[in-house]
């Protein structure tokens, strides 16, 4: 099976500010009920997603390219960059965003459910 990418952008994702293009690359439907969400999102420059929380659900974000500030669940803030990855646990707060005025940050993330 094949499946193409579909493009979504949105704006003031969970509050955030700005732009995010999420490219889904499995759709919800193809998840088989555990994984809620695959894509690749691209935060534009000066855009973020905002404080949010999941909860029954894990999502890592491993990033691409590009580099933002991820703010943790205990409120503490870290610079990420290529290669680095963000564990967002079942009952975890957090936000990501892009302080580049030039740049797009670019990362994969995946949110599944947990049993």
């Amino acid at each position: 099976m094949v499946i193409r990418e579909t493009l979504q952008h949105r704006e003031a994702v969970r509050g955030g500010r700005g732009t995010v293009d999420f490219y889904h690359v499995v759709p919800k439907d193809r998840c088989d009920g555990y994984l809620h969400m695959f894509a690749k999102l691209v935060i534009r420059p000066a855009s973020s997603i905002g404080w949010h929380q999941h909860v029954g659900e894990t999502e890592p974000y491993y990033i691409l390219s590009g580099e933002g500030l991820f703010t943790d669940n205990d409120g503490s803030k870290t610079a990420v960059r290529p290669g680095d990855v963000c564990l967002i646990r079942s009952g975890d707060f957090h936000s990501i965003e892009n302080l580049s005025d030039t740049e797009d940050l670019v990362l994969m993330a995946a949110i599944y459910k947990q049993d």
